[in-house]
This record gives C-alpha cells, structure tokens and sequence, in this order.
C-alpha cells in the first residue's frame, strides 16, 4: 500500500494538518463543509430524533419510507425500474463499496481501479484480501481507457470499480462508452467463465455542472452494483447516510440479495443510524446550491486560468484539478501553504505534477486565496528564469 504512507503523512503531519480549522486560513484540501448545511437538513434531523414509540431507536436495517424513497428516486433519475428489495441502505459510500467487494471476491483475487482515483480504493480492495490493478485514465480528458482496461483483465480478475462523475477529474462518462466497457466486461467473462462484476461509486451523480446528464453503468451492464451516498449531495459527509442497490437485471439476483445483506453484518453492522434512515425521505429532497457551486468553479477556473495556470474544466464534482507550475507538486503546494492557501498534492491521488482544489471553499476563502495562487505562480515563474549562480 505504497500510497497510503504519503496520506496518512499529509493528514497528520503536514502544515495544513498544523492549521486546520484555525482562522483566516482557506481551506481547499478536502470536500468538507465551510458553510450552512442546506435549508431543511437539520429540521429534518430534529423532526426525526423525538421518539415516537419504545423501539424507536431499536436495530433497523431500513426504517418504513426509506427505500421507498430511494427507489423513486432511481427510477426518475436513471430510468432503471429497480425494486425494494434491490435497495440496502449503507453507512456512506465507503460501506457501501466494502459490501459490494466482499460480497463477491474471493481471497487473491483481482480487483480493476482507475487511476487518478479516490485515495482509499486500494486500501479497500486489499485491506479485502483481493489484489488491487490500477488503469490509467489518461489526461487531458480522463476519459475511460477501454484497451488498457481489456489488457488489465486476467483470469483472476472479479471486478472493476468505476467512479462518475469522477474525483479527482470531474469527467462524467458517457453513454456510448459506458456500452462499449459494458462489452468488454461480458467478453471477459465468458472468456474466463466466471463473472466479472461492476461497482459504480455514484457519490457525486448529482453534482453535475452546465446541464451535463448522468448516466448510470448498471443501466448497460447487468452484474453492477450501484453505490451512493447522501454526503456529497447535501455536503454532510460526517452524516454517513448512502445506498447499495442492485439492477433488476443482476443474474442470480436473490442469491445475491442474501449475500449483500449477510456483508453488511460481517462488515461491523454497516447500515446507518436508524435516526438516518428515518430521515431519508426528506433527505432525498434536498441538494445543495449547484447553481452556486456552479458559479464559484467558473470563477475559480477563470481566475486560475488568468494566472497562467492549466485546469479544465470540470463536468462535475466539486473539485479542480490544476497543473502544478513546478514538477514538484509537494513543494508547490508547501508554496503556497506560506501564504496559508491549502490544497491537496496531485501525488496523493496518483496525479503528480497537479494539485486538487475542493470548491467547497467559501466565498471569502477563495477571496483570500486568489492573490495567493498568483503571488505563488509568479514566484515559480521568477525561480525558472532565476540563472544558476556562477562557478569558482
């Protein structure tokens, strides 16, 4: 696990673990709140937490509405006519994502990530017993691989884990080639003759920006698992609320409904808090400010690009991913945590040379941080055309 070292370093040790949360600084490391949850969340946490009768906090793996609500929710959102009994409410994604692994690799078997990733997939996928294969998404587009995916598939492989709208990139894949990863999964599967499963990490399917349309993979490949989780939408990741759910089309469905519910309880009790549950209903009419969030990634993105620095930008998500003006992004990013302007290094999510801003920033945040970005990209500049000193 050579690259959770370096990320247990930067959250325990670094400078912005020094100064996090002290004021004045500006916070762009993490997709971390900074401002108001959204209007009605804590009337609905309120609403829910008064007891109604005796067992109201009793051991619930889905409180009555729940999955109701989530299903209603899938099929107007993604077409999919999926059923109650597909749905398994989770403690998060994170839950969500160990759940579908462990319910269908074995100890040694192969496990297909995409990287840049989200920095814990190999952590879960070996931390399982399964190994973990990394596939490079290639920039500038970050768009699915499909040739290095289909050379990356051996006869251990068991699963791929896919992540659209994608963190750290903010690409969203589309259709046409979520049909054509949909045919290279079926043909090594009936090459190996053994299933190769997919697992759709949905976390940020609503933070979609300019009308961009999401499409789900399990809509294109059958043996899918889908996973989200409420703490993107409403910017509560601390409120560990989210779903597992499996398409109608799953072969061997029920056999697999057994198998997702058992993990859950071997996993440690992965479902939410029955208060969670309870709310969900209400939770899952809520979103937050996308037209806002929209709006500071279009002022980051032109005030960024003014400096001279290289960012797309993104389709979704709420992150940037910028070019580093030097090679070294730990050095630039320390560069700019002088000036008390936080990020995360592009090395810790496999993207040396880059580093990643979260626009769940603040507006005053980010008012302070600009003249930061810019007094540190010009010192970078004036240090390339710095001449080498002379020699004796």
């Amino acid at each position: 696990m050579e690259t959770i070292e370096p990320l247990y370093r930067f959250f325990t040790t670094s400078k912005w673990a020094a100064r996090r949360g002290a004021g004045g600084i500006s916070d762009f490391v993490a997709g971390n709140p900074q401002e108001e949850p959204p209007p009605g969340f804590v009337e609905a946490i309120q609403r829910w937490s008064v007891p109604r009768r005796a067992d109201w906090y009793a051991y619930n793996d889905a409180a009555p509405g729940a999955k109701q609500a989530v299903v209603r929710s899938l099929r107007d959102r993604l077409g999919v006519p999926f059923e109650e009994d597909d749905v398994f409410l989770t403690n998060g994604a994170f839950a969500g994502l160990c759940v579908a692994l462990k319910s269908v690799i074995d100890p040694g078997d192969e496990v297909l990530f995409l990287s840049p990733p989200w920095f814990f997939y190999q952590l879960i996928i070996e931390s399982l017993g399964a190994r973990a294969v990394r596939v490079r998404v290639p920039p500038p587009a970050f768009d699915l691989d499909l040739d290095a995916i289909g050379q990356a598939i051996t006869d251990r492989t068991r699963a791929i884990v896919v992540n659209s709208p994608n963190n750290p990139t903010g690409r969203v894949y589309p259709p046409e080639v979520l049909r054509k990863l949909a045919d290279v999964l079926e043909e090594a599967s009936e090459r190996n003759r053994r299933p190769i499963y997919l697992v759709s990490d949905e976390s940020y399917s609503r933070i979609l920006f300019d009308g961009n349309v999401f499409d789900s993979p399990a809509a294109f490949y059958p043996r899918s698992f889908l996973v989200y989780t409420y703490g993107k939408t409403l910017l509560t990741p601390g409120q560990r609320l989210g779903y597992l759910a499996l398409p109608p089309s799953m072969p061997e469905r029920e056999l697999m409904r057994g198998a997702v519910y058992m993990m859950l309880f071997a996993l440690g009790y992965a479902f939410p808090t029955v208060l969670l549950q309870r709310a969900l209903a209400d939770l899952e009419r809520l979103t937050i400010d996308l037209e806002r969030l929209q709006a500071k990634r279009d002022r980051m993105v032109t005030a960024l690009q003014d400096m001279s620095y290289h960012v797309e930008r993104p389709e979704g998500t709420f992150y940037l991913i910028p070019r580093s003006p030097i090679p070294d992004d730990l050095e630039f990013t320390n560069r700019l945590a002088e000036r008390d302007v936080f990020v995360l290094p592009g090395t810790l999510v496999e993207l040396p040379g880059h580093f990643r801003i979260s626009l769940t920033a603040n507006d005053e945040m980010i008012d302070r941080a600009l003249p930061g970005f810019e007094a540190a990209i010009h010192g970078a500049r004036a240090g390339r055309r710095r001449p080498a000193p002379a020699r004796s």
